[in-house]
């Protein structure tokens, strides 16, 4: 069994300079933006010292060792057969949403999203040119799906592209191969394309089976990419680099054909470290990070029912976001601003995910147990 990894100290934590830990004054307990408080793994620290050492601060060239490392750890990791020749980098998996759109779309087409869906979502759609067609995720007892009738209906009505977060977020749904088959067979029988986010696919939880959009069959590789980073599982954000990946020469020249500035993005320290994130020898501690997100993911469920009777939170199959309904508590429609104020911790609010968000908060546990049950502990007292 794999021994969890701690975060660092507050102390250490509140040294730092990002937004989760600068944002706010330090009598905050931040649990909004995705970035973890765990130390980078030692082979990403000694890539980055050693490229320092030497001063390679430079541009990154169109072909380097971050498409092998990919494919290799896709292998690995979903047993997924990725072609390097098919993976191109980015800034960020926004940007890279954003140019494939702008190559799979004319201006006024439909995009679909479905909320409550990562709140950038509904910004890019707009900056490709496109209008957003909203198609909500169904909830049930056992969490959320998607609602293929309806998007079914909505690329029958003219949307041309869908944004699928895959795993999703802020739900932490992993969507089964059964649900991705016929998510690709409806685009591409109406003539459309899935673009899918897959920035959390490498934190999902134990016992539960990722699968990468481009695998769910012919149907998936031809209307499919794949937009995805290393910066969510090894919280190299800062960083600013990602993957577009196809896997059909259809989808593949649409990603050819960006502008070469798409590409010149890509941060140099992003592509060295995402090499040593994705190399065997950080196998361990990624293995350590989800040990620990696994007994966070439980902990959270122990705190709600604890501090927070009445609200309802489903433990996430993915990631290391907690999606909470604090509806039966009285506390409003959003009530992230008023938690901060009168509870010193920081959560996304849930209208910013969509409607749907109403009444939710999104609480981030990729932190140490103590900083939990320091933070549901104060939430308790509001309730």
């Amino acid at each position: 069994m794999t021994d969890p990894i701690d975060a660092l100290p507050i102390e250490t934590l509140r040294r730092r300079g990002s937004t989760k830990w600068a944002k706010y004054p330090d009598d905050v307990l931040p649990l909004f933006v995705a970035e973890s408080d765990f130390p980078l793994a030692p082979a990403i620290t000694e890539a980055l010292a050693d490229a320092l050492a030497i001063g390679d601060t430079g541009y990154t060239p169109p072909t380097h060792p971050l498409q092998d490392a990919f494919v290799d750890f896709s292998a690995r990791r979903h047993g997924w057969q990725v072609d390097a020749s098919r993976v191109r980098t980015t800034g960020d998996v926004v940007m890279g949403l954003v140019e494939i759109m702008r190559g799979v779309i004319a201006p006024g087409d439909g995009v679909i999203v479905t909320p409550p869906v990562y709140p950038p979502f509904f910004d890019a759609v707009p900056e490709a040119g496109g209008e957003v067609v909203q198609v909500s995720l169904v909830a049930d007892e056992d969490g959320w799906r998607l609602d293929l009738v309806g998007i079914d209906a909505a690329f029958a009505a003219g949307a041309r592209a869908m944004l699928l977060c895959n795993p999703h977020n802020p739900t932490g749904t992993v969507h089964d191969r059964e649900t991705l088959v016929e998510l690709a067979r409806i685009a591409r029988a109406h003539g459309g394309f899935i673009i899918s986010d897959e920035i959390h696919a490498p934190l999902v939880r134990e016992g539960v089976m990722f699968t990468p959009f481009l695998t769910a069959g012919d149907d998936a590789r031809e209307v499919g990419f794949t937009v995805t980073s290393a910066s969510k599982a090894y919280n190299l954000a800062g960083l600013k680099c990602a993957l577009m990946v196809t896997a059909s020469d259809r989808t593949t020249d649409v990603v050819n054909q960006l502008p070469v500035e798409v590409e010149w993005r890509t941060g140099w320290f992003g592509v060295i470290a995402g090499v040593a994130a994705y190399a065997p020898a950080s196998d361990a501690w990624l293995a350590a990070v989800r040990a620990r997100l696994d007994l966070n993911r439980e902990l959270v469920a122990d705190l709600v029912a604890r501090h927070l009777p009445g609200a309802r939170y489903v433990v996430p199959d993915a990631g290391y976001l907690a999606w909470i309904d604090v509806r039966p508590l009285g506390w409003g429609d959003d009530a992230a601003e008023w938690i901060l104020e009168n509870a010193r911790v920081a959560v996304n609010p849930g209208p910013t995910f969509g409607e749907e968000g109403r009444g939710f908060i999104r609480v981030n546990f990729a932190t140490s147990p103590e900083i939990l049950q320091d933070a549901f502990a104060r939430l308790g007292a509001l309730a």
